[in-house]
């Protein structure tokens, strides 16, 4: 398994009608422990999700399915691979 960092930055005029589903999805993948943690940028311009999938492709199937990316509510996404070596949930 591979970790992703994936950083959203919204389209302003369409994200609040969606965040609600949005919500439902990451929590949806939280409980299945594809998403570590999410959440959203302070200035609300975005947000960040880390997420555990088996490869980049993999990846893409999951996030490609986020009622943002759907609804048109992402205008730029970016997707970098992730080594998590510190922490207190890595063994």
């Amino acid at each position: 398994m591979a970790w992703f960092l994936v950083e959203i930055r919204y389209v302003q005029e369409k994200y609040g009608a969606v965040r609600p589903a949005h919500r439902e999805f990451l929590q949806k993948h939280a409980d299945a422990g594809t998403v570590l943690v999410a959440g959203p940028l302070t200035d609300e311009t975005g947000g960040v999700t880390l997420y555990q999938a088996e490869d980049e492709a993999a990846l893409y199937e999951i996030i490609n399915q986020d009622p943002y990316h759907l609804e048109g509510a992402v205008a730029e996404r970016t997707v970098r691979g992730f080594k998590p070596t510190i922490g207190s949930w890595v063994v």
